[in-house]
């Protein structure tokens, strides 16, 4: 009896199964080859992913606050170290993308008188000490920025002899300047550009 049984289960499994089979296949449909290797759908459609869109906030060109204004003296303090430094080693090429043209005009004529008068120029930056915006405003599609600086620098004026004749290579001087820079909003691209020395 125990071995009709054992028959009648296999039997009966491979019914099941082949019962199975012939649904899978129904409903799946036969694989013969041919089949484009692209779905249809996916080829034809374009697919939107939900994005979690960020709105962005344009910014208010009216005023300079908040990171804004942080970000500008980080950048502001990075122009006036090189600028400095650039105009002390005669760096024309760097001085031009930092200058107004007027003022990168101005830079240039003092670096050939000084070379023409064989002065050499020392000077090593020790870092800014303070700076802030005294002044901003926009008129018409440009900016304008005043920032005060207040740093520390070492600054020495050799003749062609090498004899000083102004500054004490041993001795670090406070300076104080006040520049205005500028920008173009309709200017691709982040660069302010020194525009004018205040005097005071």
């Amino acid at each position: 009896m125990s071995n009709s049984f054992g028959y009648l289960d296999i039997i009966l499994l491979g019914m099941i199964a082949g019962f199975i089979i012939l649904r899978l296949r129904s409903i799946l449909g036969r694989k013969t080859g041919h089949e484009s290797k692209v779905y249809p759908n996916f080829a034809e459609k374009k697919f939107n992913m939900p994005k979690n869109e960020v709105k962005t906030v344009s910014q208010n060109l009216e005023i300079l606050e908040g990171k804004d204004k942080k970000e500008f003296l980080r950048g502001a303090e990075i122009a006036y170290e090189s600028i400095l430094t650039s105009f002390a080693n005669g760096d024309l090429i760097k001085l031009k993308s930092l200058l107004s043209n007027n003022m990168f005009s101005n830079f240039s004529e003092a670096i050939k008188s000084r070379n023409k008068e064989g002065i050499k120029s020392e000077f090593t930056f020790v870092g800014v000490k303070e700076s802030s915006v005294e002044k901003y405003e926009k008129i018409k599609d440009n900016l304008f920025a005043t920032v005060k600086f207040v740093a520390e620098v070492i600054s020495v004026k050799k003749d062609k002899n090498n004899k000083i004749i102004e500054g004490n290579p041993d001795k670090i001087k406070f300076v104080t300047d006040n520049w205005k820079f500028t920008k173009n909003i309709k200017q691709k691209g982040p660069n302010w550009y020194l525009s004018e020395i205040i005097s005071k």
